[in-house]
This record gives structure tokens, C-alpha cells and sequence, in this order.
């Protein structure tokens, strides 16, 4: 491979691909010129095309930092797949293959080195690469580094020290996930503010944004997963129990699904992804472990049965769906025990104060989206700083809701909290409310208060729902070293004396749990190519993977898999002519993709 090309022709010659993506070719253009860049893009844009080709053409090795064994191990995987020599060391290889590696890194054979930050921050990998004077090095995942991230990592920040270590060399940091007051942390961590900061925008117009009260989760699952059986997706649990739990649900339910948490084996971990990467119509069920480098382009949904740690956590975990542009859906459940929960993962997280204050904040931010009477893309945009028209594309939009005022429901709700010394939760203060004589009730006498049954003509979801609102709203919150009672706030305070107003969006109440039924968004996935010549080479695609114990897509995306589709090409030449089709995996796997498809036409 000739290094000295101009970056469009290295994109075909090395890549594959005749042109770049949008925006791809401006971040290709500030690193060539040794800019220093943060690039904050959408999951699915090709961000690691973005300093993959500055690396080929720059004069020495670069450094790619990564959380990930599994992500490395596969980046490696592709790059050598494309006949690029990329190398990795990490604790997970045998010792010869991490000293082969190093070699060929010390030679000047292998062009990107991957390594975790543990690693590459030790005294002694930090003096061998002293003598290699990198071109350049890479943060991806970039979010990790700022502790005004919702992900920081305290082994990230020890990057900071690059930028003095290794003055020559141009800084890169990526990342899908950081709102301003973090892209500026990590600009001044890593760049010294000598910088550039290059935001391609947050907003995925193709997916469907959607939230609902949580009130019978295994209902609402089967209603929204059942007309969408033959279609591939991630259910996302906040805990391996629930992982393993709803996994056999399902399965026992006719689905093809499968769980994905820290607790598998490694084994088991990667036999399920492989599976769900190649596989049409699985449902992965996983914690947040899944997830990060996965390049599933046709995942058609993401559904939360809990709720996420912040508006940056929920916005990468929806990234996964619909990364091949065509419509996707994204459901997200949620209820009081999840803001509890959350609240309490917080305070015990063992955190400095300033930095708890951080992600109750984020946590308020995700609870407000959820809550939104507006367009849940305007919300969810306007978080990370941009500004959108009504979409269209989201419940609000589709199924406006109704703003009502609920000052005199809230007030009921305000005084049953106070009269009960503002020490109990949701329960009890709901069974006050409606007269529930239940024995906690009777046995403090809360039968006898003013606000007993003041409540008794509205449902127990009517009152889960307007608390709800009210935490939403900064009304109420929930104190979590007291059991998470419910406590009002100043502006709580301020309805309940009757100073204030309290607007609310209507609170339709059910008793079974049963979902919407809203159809299933037309996938657009065009139907201009052969479905069955499609599943023919899949499945050849499959077996390759396999018996190079690569992941599938290292061998062909899907997309170029659909464009053989399309072209039914018979030639090299021709085939050689298909997006992602390279001159090294031309030479490895062409004739045997040409042989499926002249063997499928019947065409020499």
C-alpha cells in the first residue's frame, strides 16, 4: 500500500470507500495538518475512519487510547482485515503476542498501536514510546476524561499528561457524548486550550423517541416487542438479574433472546454478540456492558425497561439503533422506583460532593425530558446545546398531551406529605390520599388526618403519575437517606401555600399496564436488492468470521453486503467497484463472494 496518496484516494485504495461520510473529511483534514481536535459525532457517523486514515499518512506511529479489550481486539481486526498492520497489548493476550506486536511497533511495520489508558500511562510503556516519538495520539471515548462527565474514568484523566510528555505529537479525542461544559474539560485536559473543538451535531432524525410510565413492565415488553419479532434489538436492564430474568422471558415468549451482562463468561459473552451481530432478529437483553464499538447497522429498536443514569447516557445507548440511517425506535420505561434507585446510586457512589450535586443535576435533566409536554427532540437537542424544529417523529409529536391545571390535585398531594411529616414514600402517602386503610396507616393514626381520602376519587396511577411530575418539576424530591420519602421543595412549598400555580400534563390512567399500540415504523430498508442473496451471503459472511475468530462485520459491513446485492457483480473488477470492498479483503474473500453470487444467478 502506497502511504503518499492524497486522503481520497487512501480512502478507496485502503479503505475501500469512494467517498466520505459527512463530516468525515474535515476532521481527516485538521489532524493531517497536526491540528489538535476534539470531534464530538454521532455513534454510526465512521469516527474511527476519522484518524484511522490521518494515521496511515502520518510520519510515525500513532497511539489509539480505548476502554476496551474486546473494542481493540476488533478495531485491530478490521484494520488488519483492510491489509492495514495495526497492533494492540493489553492483559487479555498471551505475553509472545503482546512482545510480536510490540516489534513490529518498534519497526515501524505497524502504523496504530491500541492500548488502555492503565497501560499506556505505566512509566515504562511511556519511556519505550519516548524513543519512537509518536505522531500522533487518540482518545476515544473521550467523555471519560472530564470529571464534568456523566462517565468519568479517574484512569482517563491521567491523560492529561500527554500534552507535556510528548509535545510534537498532534492530539485527537473522540467522542459521540459530551455536552459544553464537558467538551471544554477535555479540550483544557488534553489540548492545554491549544485546540480546536468540532461538534457535527447531536440530533438522529431517524429515530422515533418515545417515553411511558412504567406500570406492568413484562406487559408493556411483549406489547411493543410483538409486532416486531423478526426484527433485531437491544432491551437495556439496569441489573444482571433483571438481564437474565427478562432474556428467559422472552425466550419462554417465542423471541430469540439473548443476555449480555458483566457477570458471563467471557466466552458466553462474545458467543451471544457474534450471534446478535449476524444473526437477523435477535434481541439482545443486556446491562450497559453492551454496547460500546458495536457496529450493528440494522438494530431497528432500543428499549429501556429502566431508566439511565443521565440525558448522556440515554443519548449513547439510543446511538445504537438505526446507525444505517433508515428508521429506528426508541422506547424508554420509567417510574418512581427508578428516580430512587438512581438517587441512590449517586449518593453511594462514594463521589466528592461537588461532583453527586453533577449527576443529580444530569439525573433532573433525563427526569425533565421524560416529563417534556414539548417536542422530545427539541428536549433532548436543546441539552447538548442546539436548537430544532418539532420533529414529527416522537410521541409528543405524534400524540400531544394535554396541559391541565393541576394546582388543586397537587395541593391534595402536598398536604398528605406534610400532615405525614414528610417521612414516607410514594405508597403510603398514595394510600392516604385515597383512603386505603391499610395497617401502616391505621397504626399511625394517619386515618385521622385532614387529607385522608381527600384523594379517593382518582386511581393509584393517577397519583404515581402526577409524583412523578412533581419530582420531574423540582416540586418534590426524594430523600434517599431516609428511605426516599418525599419531601417538598421551595417550589412545593410555594403551591402547597397557594402563591403558585402547578401545570400539569394529563395523567391517563390505566389499570392493566398495556401499552399504546403504536405500529412499528416502516424499517426503509430498501427493497432493491435480493433478500435471499442477502441471507446467502450472510451466512458466508458467518462462517469466514468464524473461522477467522473475527466478528463478522470485519469481514463485509452489511451495507456492502447489500450493495453486492444490489450490483450482483460477477468480476473482479466489478466487485472491486462496491463501497468497502478494499484491495486486501478484494484479494482475500473476492473470489469466494463471487462464487456465492454467480452460483445464486446462474451467471459465469
Amino acid at each position: 500500500m502506497t502511504i503518499n496518496q492524497a486522503p481520497q484516494a487512501l480512502l478507496q485504495s485502503a479503505f475501500g470507500f469512494p467517498a466520505f461520510r459527512p463530516g468525515q473529511q474535515e476532521i481527516v483534514e485538521r489532524l493531517i495538518n497536526r491540528t489538535n481536535t476534539l470531534c464530538v459525532m454521532p455513534t454510526g457517523f465512521g469516527k474511527s475512519l476519522c484518524y484511522q486514515l490521518p494515521a496511515l499518512m502520518a510520519d510515525g506511529l500513532t497511539v489509539v487510547v480505548s476502554p476496551l479489550v474486546a473494542l481493540m481486539d476488533d478495531q485491530v481486526a478490521g484494520l488488519l482485515a483492510n491489509g492495514i498492520d495495526a497492533a494492540c497489548i493489553h492483559s487479555g493476550r498471551d505475553r509472545a503476542t503482546n512482545v510480536d506486536d510490540w516489534m513490529r511497533v518498534r519497526d515501524g511495520r505497524a502504523k496504530l498501536l491500541y492500548l488502555s489508558p492503565e497501560r499506556l500511562m505505566t512509566e515504562r510503556m511511556l519511556a519505550q514510546l519516548d524513543r519512537l516519538d509518536p505522531a500522533m495520539f487518540v482518545v476515544d471515548e473521550a467523555h471519560c476524561i472530564s470529571k464534568w462527565g456523566a462517565s468519568f474514568r479517574p484512569e482517563y484523566e491521567s491523560l492529561s499528561a500527554l500534552h507535556d510528555r510528548f509535545p510534537n505529537a498532534t492530539l485527537a479525542a473522540f467522542t459521540a457524548t459530551a455536552d459544553m461544559a464537558t467538551r471544554q474539560d477535555i479540550a483544557a485536559k488534553l489540548f492545554r486550550g491549544r485546540g480546536d473543538i468540532v461538534v457535527h451535531g447531536f440530533d438522529r432524525p431517524n429515530l422515533r423517541l418515545e417515553v411511558e410510565p412504567k406500570a406492568d413492565w413484562r406487559r408493556q415488553l411483549v406489547d411493543f416487542l410483538e409486532p416486531r419479532r423478526n426484527r433485531a434489538g437491544i432491551v437495556y436492564c439496569l441489573s444482571r438479574r433483571l438481564t437474565e430474568e427478562v432474556a428467559t422471558f422472552l425466550a419462554e415468549r417465542g423471541f430469540r433472546a439473548l443476555p449480555y451482562h458483566a457477570g458471563l463468561s467471557p466466552e458466553t459473552r462474545r458467543e451471544n454478540q457474534e450471534t446478535f451481530m449476524a444473526e437477523d432478529g435477535v434481541v439482545m437483553v443486556a446491562t450497559i456492558a453492551f454496547g460500546m464499538g458495536i457496529d450493528k447497522p440494522d438494530v431497528r429498536f432500543v428499549f429501556h425497561l429502566n431508566l439511565p443514569a443521565s440525558m448522556e447516557a440515554y443519548y449513547q445507548e439510543i446511538g445504537r439503533a438505526g446507525r444505517d440511517g433508515n428508521p429506528a425506535e426508541v422506547q424508554l420505561l420509567y417510574g418512581l422506583s427508578d428516580i430512587r434507585m438512581r438517587r441512590q446510586f449517586i449518593d453511594q457512589d462514594g463521589g466528592a460532593e461537588d461532583h453527586k450535586n453533577r449527576e443529580h443535576k444530569r439525573l433532573d435533566s433525563l427526569l425533565a425530558y421524560c416529563e417534556t409536554t414539548q417536542c422530545r427532540r427539541v428536549s433532548l437537542l436543546a441539552y447538548f446545546g442546539e436548537q430544532t424544529a418539532p420533529c414529527g417523529n416522537c410521541d409528543i409529536c405524534l400524540d400531544p398531551p394535554e396541559v391541565v391545571d393541576g394546582t388543586t390535585e397537587a395541593r391534595k398531594l402536598f398536604a398528605a406529605i406534610r400532615e405525614t411529616g414528610a417521612r414516607f414514600g410514594a405508597g403510603h402517602v398514595i394510600d392516604v390520599l385515597r383512603g386505603t386503610a391499610s395497617d401502616k396507616v391505621g397504626q399511625r393514626q394517619h386515618d385521622q388526618l385532614p387529607s385522608f381520602a381527600t384523594g379517593k376519587d382518582r386511581g393509584k396511577s393517577y397519583w404515581q403519575g402526577l409524583i412523578r411530575q412533581a419530582v420531574a418539576g423540582g416540586y418534590l424530591w426524594i430523600d434517599i437517606e431516609n428511605y426516599g420519602s418525599l419531601k417538598l421543595t421551595d417550589k412545593g412549598q410555594a403551591v402547597d401555600d397557594g402563591a403558585e400555580r402547578f401545570f400539569s400534563r394529563e395523567i391517563r390512567e390505566t389499570k392493566s399496564g398495556r401499552s399504546r399500540r403504536r405500529d412499528p415504523v416502516d424499517a426503509g430498508v430498501a427493497a432493491d436488492f435480493d433478500a435471499d442473496l442477502f441471507a446467502k451471503l450472510k451466512a458466508l459472511r458467518r462462517d469466514l468470521a468464524d473461522a477467522a475468530n473475527v466478528p463478522a462485520y470485519v469481514i463485509f459491513s452489511d451495507a456492502t453486503l447489500q450493495d453486492m446485492c444490489r450490483a450482483q457483480p460477477t468480476s473482479t473488477e466489478a466487485l472491486a467497484g462496491i463501497s468497502g470492498v478494499g484491495p486486501k479483503k478484494l484479494a482475500n474473500f473476492g473470489e469466494t463472494f463471487l462464487d456465492a453470487i454467480r452460483s445464486y444467478t446462474g451467471k459465469a
